[in-house]
């Protein structure tokens, strides 16, 4: 029976497992319900990207499950061209619609770092032939993500500095306050299209210096206030 009384139908294979992330001072869990991108968000990316203006933020999706924290993440198949890029990740704790920048910073829990993997090669396929980003953005384990840290106790980071290294040289580095967008205007922006739900994840842009990874890679990033996130980019898939 479900919580109003009705019957529940008989599955027809088990259901999938939640995705958590840990929350940093508690032993509560964070459950994910949705992944939401926001692309081109510092002003220096958007050059290395071939963008000079101050366009409006657009949007792309990963799924929940993509989320992962293990320590060694599977190297994806079907790309010759694997990408880091570190963002700020804010976690949703309550949601809506039309919310205005004044208030979207209310609806926030927590903030994370996170990395969005990307198979640049497939994202310039796709762009060359108009096609949506999915096989480039949206595969298995392209979305490491670290504990969250509540904003009841960091505030909101909107000037805090975020950097990425692999095998300890620097990669990326810039600030939250480097963002075209600000967290509350692309919360806000994000409600006009979707309601937002507790549980949502807001990937908010990278800064520049996206590069390629190669299998062995050991990654580290973070934001400052934030916290870290390491991991291992494992061995290729055999051909």
């Amino acid at each position: 029976m479900t919580e109003s009384g009705e019957s529940r139908p008989a599955l027809l294979f088990e259901e999938p497992p939640g995705v958590y992330l840990g929350v940093q001072g508690s032993d509560a869990a964070f459950p994910v319900h949705r992944i939401y991108c926001v692309g081109r968000n510092y002003r220096e990316h958007a050059r290395e990207m071939g963008e000079s203006t101050r366009e409006p933020p657009f949007f792309f999706s990963k799924p929940r499950d993509a989320v992962c924290t293990e320590n060694i993440i599977p190297w994806p198949a079907m790309t010759d061209d694997l990408h880091h890029e570190v963002e700020l990740v804010v976690a949703m704790g309550s949601g809506g619609v039309n919310l205005s920048p004044e208030t979207a910073l209310s609806a926030v829990f927590g903030y994370a770092v996170g990395v969005d993997l990307t198979r640049r090669d497939l994202q310039a396929e796709a762009k060359e032939q108009g096609r949506p980003w999915t096989t480039a953005k949206a595969f298995d384990h392209s979305a490491p993500v670290s504990s969250i840290n509540p904003a009841a106790k960091i505030g909101h980071p909107d000037a805090s500095a975020i950097r990425l290294s692999v095998n300890g040289q620097q990669r990326q580095q810039g600030a939250t306050s480097d963002m075209t967008w600000s967290v509350a205007e692309i919360i806000a922006e994000l409600s006009r299209y979707f309601e937002l739900k507790p549980g949502d994840l807001v990937f908010t842009g990278t800064p520049s210096g996206v590069a390629a990874l190669q299998p062995g890679d050991r990654v580290k990033a973070a934001v400052d206030t934030v916290g870290e996130l390491n991991f291992e980019m494992g061995a290729a898939p055999a051909d």
